[in-house]
């Protein structure tokens, strides 16, 4: 009897996993599709949105702002923006927010960039010093919004 039921579940897993990735989008703006990146700039599964970590890069210019670590959070939290409009919602969903900063030292200039993005409530957030950062980005951002079922 248990092998006949395992032996059921191993047919069935396949279908299963099947169905459960169609409930799975993989999104992209156009600009990031040309870049290359082997990564998608937003996942939706189910009610969740998964958006990539986003430095400090200029959409117009492709490169790092400059100004230091308020001029490369702005601009980060603009990108954060902009990916949650593209696909139809808004920084108002976002229910977590991880940091990395190059240097933990700049936690208060970024945190008061952060503030005037995100209103109360805030979303759950978690930080941390992070040495290597891409293109030499002096923060990072990764952000999950509910987007409903």
């Amino acid at each position: 009897m248990r092998t006949s039921i395992l032996v059921l579940a191993l047919f069935a897993l396949p279908a299963l996993a099947a169905e459960r990735r169609s409930d799975i989008e993989f999104l992209n703006a156009p600009e990031a599709e040309k870049s290359g990146y082997p990564f998608s700039e937003a996942v939706r599964a189910g009610g969740t949105l998964w958006l990539s970590g986003q430095i400090g890069i200029d959409p117009a210019t492709g490169k790092l702002v400059e100004g230091g670590i308020e001029a490369e959070a702005k601009q980060t939290l603009d990108n954060i923006r902009a990916t949650l409009e593209r696909h139809g919602h808004a920084t108002t969903d976002v229910v977590k927010c991880t940091v990395m900063l190059a240097d933990i030292a700049e936690w208060s200039r970024f945190n008061a960039v952060y503030k005037s993005f995100f209103a109360r409530p805030y979303p759950a957030r978690s930080a941390l010093g992070a040495n290597g950062l891409a293109l030499g980005a002096r923060v990072e951002v990764e952000c999950i919004a509910w987007v409903g079922d």
